[in-house]
């Protein structure tokens, strides 16, 4: 018995230091030195600090501002938001683009939550874009302006998203449509391998890119 236990922690010991110290170390010295960038979460600096990653996305949204000068909230006590008309919005999220958790919402397509769920994804945004696209319709709105991602933190929108969205930047920051629809290209990355998916459009690169024209509203 005793020479199964000293087997037993040798083997122990064994695989933690290797499992858990060098290999580890291996991989992450390989992916700094080859991939430093996405080894570090694929992060984006922009003047001067890191403000995200391109492969997570975020909340473009903001605070209602009460008369008393602070947020308002709801009736948990959590922050009202709505959409900042200057930047393309992001598709909806069941995390809320916390960057520290990925997650789905896990309703089948028979649930009536889900149901409701796309409902008021579609009003709001039909609220939100149609004072500036006045044809558009229900059957004109694209799937991932509704829907949620698996992750929760996908960083694209279709292109046919960002098209509807552009005409709103372009009115609300005072930018020629054209420009705006020209930066959309610029941050539309290609299908995986060339074969896989759809293009979609980076949301936090299109909307600093906006930013660094240097028009606002």
């Amino acid at each position: 018995m005793r020479r199964d236990l000293v087997t037993s922690l040798i083997a122990a010991l064994a695989f933690t230091v290797f499992f858990g110290i060098a290999y580890p170390l291996v991989t992450t010295g390989i992916a700094q030195l080859a991939f430093p960038n996405k080894a570090d979460g694929s992060r984006i600096d922009h003047g001067g600090k890191t403000v995200g990653s391109r492969i997570v996305g975020q909340d473009f949204r903001r605070a209602v501002i009460g008369r008393n000068g602070k947020p308002k909230v709801d009736a948990d006590g959590n922050p009202v938001l709505v959409a900042d008309r200057r930047y393309f919005q992001s598709r909806p999220s069941a995390t809320g683009y916390t960057p520290d958790v990925t997650f789905f919402n896990n309703l089948g397509p028979n649930s009536r939550d889900l149901a409701q769920q796309f409902r008021q994804n579609l009003a709001a945004y039909l609220t939100l874009e149609r004072p500036y696209n006045p044809g558009i319709r229900r059957k004109n709105v694209p799937v991932d302006a509704v829907t949620t991602s698996a992750s929760g933190v996908d960083p694209h929108i279709s292109q046919r998203n960002a098209r509807i969205q552009a005409r709103r930047v372009a009115q609300v920051r005072k930018l020629p449509l054209d420009r705006v629809l020209s930066l959309v290209d610029d941050n539309t990355d290609d299908r995986s391998l060339g074969v896989f998916g759809e293009p979609g459009v980076n949301v936090l690169e299109l909307n600093l890119a906006l930013d660094d024209l240097g028009a606002g509203a």
